[in-house]
């Protein structure tokens, strides 16, 4: 029985976008607490992860004040904003990955982490980043092997990447796909009520006419792609300002 949990990252883990109805986010790491809390009769949870955190960031900055909470139960999720970085080393985020969950796992915690979907299906001017998404889950599937991790392998199932679980910018789980993933990891902890379900396809989706396809892509490259250079050739990031959603370890609701 795990008495508190404590989830460190970036903007998957803050939840984006899966809104909730107080005008915020509520996440897989918020459904999973609820699953675990649901399980056991009772959680503390607290969600450390702040938007277009780099997996360097997260560690300088969250996993200390992760380790001051003491958790039994901990996920460590990062590594899409190093991938979309002009620069990137898969095997020094990995190691940042690694440092995080050997820390964790050192003080007592059982520790959950998972590897990325392929961008390319969600977004298909992402290709040239599948290269680099591979690279990373390589080396993230080799360090947790290492660390005393628990590894959900979600970017090795298919339907991770379906357009469908995906929001409409692209770069984030929308409810469902959240709800996916909470389901898929209280699996991997072996919660009662869970299987491997999660894994299942989606049910055939209709051809889009060609017309269709580019509408949607010239869309989404005026309302996300452009604001999105934008803002990081002024070197902005959507998490600057920001502070944790819940830095405090509260009981999760059970009702």
């Amino acid at each position: 029985m795990w008495e508190r949990y404590v989830a460190i990252g970036d903007s998957t883990t803050e939840g984006l976008d899966d809104p909730d109805s107080a005008g915020g986010y509520r996440g897989w790491a918020d459904r999973f607490a609820l699953a675990v809390a649901r399980a056991q009769g009772g959680l503390e949870y607290a969600n450390l992860a702040i938007r277009g955190r780099t997996t360097a960031r997260i560690r300088a900055e969250q996993l200390q004040p992760a380790l001051d909470l003491a958790p039994d139960l901990a996920t460590v999720v990062a590594g899409m904003n190093d991938v979309l970085r002009p620069s990137f080393d898969a095997g020094q985020v990995a190691e940042d990955v690694a440092a995080m969950q050997r820390a964790l796992v050192g003080q007592g915690a059982t520790v959950l982490t998972f590897t990325m979907p392929d961008p390319a299906p969600v977004m298909p001017l992402a290709r040239p980043l599948r290269g680099r998404m591979l690279a990373l889950n390589e080396a993230l599937r080799a360090v947790t092997a290492q660390t005393g991790a628990t590894l959900l392998d979600l970017g090795a199932h298919r339907v991770s990447s379906d357009p469908r679980l995906w929001s409409d910018d692209r770069l984030h789980a929308n409810s469902a796909g959240h709800e996916r993933i909470a389901a898929a990891l209280a699996y991997t902890a072996g919660l009662p009520g869970f299987d491997d379900s999660w894994t299942r396809p989606l049910p055939p989706a209709p051809r889009r006419r060609r017309g269709e396809v580019l509408g949607a892509e010239l869309a989404w490259t005026r309302r996300h792609l452009l604001p999105w250079l934008a803002r990081h050739l002024r070197g902005r990031s959507s998490g600057d300002d920001r502070v944790a959603k819940r830095p405090v370890p509260l009981p999760v609701p059970l009702d």
